[in-house]
């Protein structure tokens, strides 16, 4: 009879858990990346934000995509990757929690990836995601930065607020994991996050306590008129930093949670701590005094700072990153101005580039009709519906001389003024309705301008559509011929019919469309 010896297994000794600790490591982070990428959450978003980023791209707006503002171009990719970044929070967070859930915890003192690493490797699992996001990024503002009519200078701080959000949300997950061994409160926190930063918005706002807003990973301060790249007064690379050391400081935690204990974790504990309060303390600040003086400057005093370029008979002053778009304004006022007569015709007109800055970066005030005879206001915006705005505002100082005097005209000069605006476009009946606030084509409505609006009666929008319908040689022969009346305040709406050779309109009941009156 014979006797079996078994021989028990050799322990893991220390030498033989961390031989390679990276390798493992970086295999079980590769592991993990791809099961995160699995989740259904991740995948969903992950594919509708590279999607509704690919359709952008691909397919033309209303115009203005054609001319891109980089200063504005670079803070709009940093709203898309926070449905992104939820998802990765959510994933992130079950994912490490799976051992707990399954009850294999405890099978993992026999691996040679002690708990710390594993931790690490969950973080490191989300780096794919934020890549992916990173080249969504890139690609967006690349293309925006070769269209032709671009203008500015984006910022790198700006655009990689995005793929940090995503970093910050994945140690974020793993954190929470650590501290907690439930995947439950997760949603919640979420939920609870949101409600905190919207309430601290709110009370925020126009106080002085705006640095509040700062701590939240995105701040993208939208809803004004483009402005300089040097007015934005925005703490970008500051606020990077911001991300950049809580993100590190997150994985410092949940690698201290999950037992690692040496200097290495406390020095970069250190070094995330002082990148975190620096990043805090740089972006508090506010709008330095220079910054507020030169938005002060640029919008009270626009010619102290500007560049004008001559384009024909007209100049054409910008501010420096604008005035490549020059070329575009004298196209299209050279082709209101080629439409009228008199010496409107030949006249000098200055086009200014005005904006104003001084209420802050999401303030959209309207700009004050400009008293100098000749000068016409072209904003910080272009392409879209802001052609036929700019047109109108060129045919009203054409008619009226400036746009303070076109402000309050409210008589049958209106219909001179925009169909001067109007038949120079491409479509012009499509002009007519991007250009009314209501988007019609008949009844009153307000007409856009860059300035003070145009205001149009029901008689008066008839006798312009009748004219747009007309051959446009037959209507400039008619309006160059009879200028001087036709630019009058005293000629009534059915003598103008008459001298461009319309019907005349039926007066409507409160309107009689030839007189301020009306």
């Amino acid at each position: 009879m014979s006797a079996t010896i078994t021989t028990p297994a050799p322990a893991v000794t220390g030498p033989e858990r961390t031989a390679h600790p990276w390798r493992a490591t970086l295999a079980l982070a590769r592991f993990e990346a791809r099961e995160l990428l699995l989740y259904i959450p991740v995948f969903a978003f992950l594919l509708l934000y590279t999607g509704y980023s690919l359709w952008q791209l691909l397919v033309r707006g209303d115009g203005m995509d054609d001319y891109p503002v980089l200063q504005d171009v670079d803070r709009a990719t940093q709203t898309g990757p926070l449905l992104v970044a939820i998802a990765v929070f959510l994933c992130v967070n079950r994912a490490a929690l799976r051992s707990h859930r399954q009850g294999t915890d405890r099978h993992f003192a026999v691996l040679p990836v002690p708990p710390w690493q594993r931790t690490l490797a969950h973080v490191l699992s989300v780096v794919p995601v934020a890549a992916v996001v990173a080249l969504v990024v890139t690609a967006e503002f690349t293309v925006a930065a070769l269209r032709p009519g671009a203008v500015g200078h984006g910022s790198v701080a700006e655009l990689v607020v995005g793929p940090l959000s995503v970093l910050l949300a994945g140690a974020l997950g793993v954190l929470l994991a650590r501290l907690v061994r439930s995947s439950f409160p997760a949603p919640l926190f979420v939920i609870g996050l949101y409600v905190l930063v919207t309430l601290v918005a709110v009370a925020a706002d126009g106080s002085d306590a705006d640095w509040v807003n700062w701590l939240s990973p995105v701040v993208d301060e939208t809803g004004g008129k483009p402005v300089p790249s040097d007015l934005l007064g925005r703490p970008a690379g500051w606020h990077a930093l911001y991300l950049l050391g809580l993100t590190v400081l997150l994985l410092c935690a949940a690698l201290l949670r999950s037992g690692l204990r040496s200097r290495s974790l406390g020095a970069l504990t250190a070094v995330a701590v002082a990148a975190t309060g620096a990043g805090v303390a740089g972006q508090s600040t506010g709008d330095g005094h220079e910054v507020l003086a030169a938005r002060t400057t640029a919008s009270v005093h626009p010619e102290r700072v500007q560049q004008c370029v001559p384009h024909g008979r007209n100049v054409y002053c910008a501010f420096p990153e604008w005035t490549g778009r020059t070329a575009d304004w004298a196209k299209e006022a050279d082709g209101v101005q080629q439409l009228a007569g008199g010496a409107a015709q030949h006249s000098r007109l200055t086009v200014r580039q005005r904006l104003e800055a001084r209420y802050g970066l999401t303030s959209d005030s309207a700009l004050a009709p400009l008293s100098g005879p000749g000068q016409v206001t072209v904003g910080t915006r272009w392409g879209g519906n802001r052609v036929p705005e700019f047109a109108v505002a060129v045919a009203s100082v054409l008619v009226a001389g400036d746009e303070k005097t076109a402000s309050g005209m409210c008589d049958a000069r209106t219909v001179t003024v925009m169909w001067l605006a109007l038949a120079a476009q491409p479509d012009p009946m499509t002009a007519l309705r991007d250009v009314r606030v209501d988007d019609s084509v008949t009844g009153p409505a307000v007409a856009l301008s860059t300035t003070d609006p145009v205001s149009m009666s029901t008689p008066q929008t008839d006798v312009v559509r009748e004219l747009l319908e007309k051959p446009r040689a037959q209507v400039t022969a008619s309006v160059k011929a009879h200028w001087a009346e036709l630019t009058s305040p005293k000629t009534p709406l059915t003598r103008v019919a008459q001298l461009l050779g319309v019907p005349a309109p039926a007066q409507e009941k409160g309107e009689a469309g030839d007189s301020c009156d009306s």
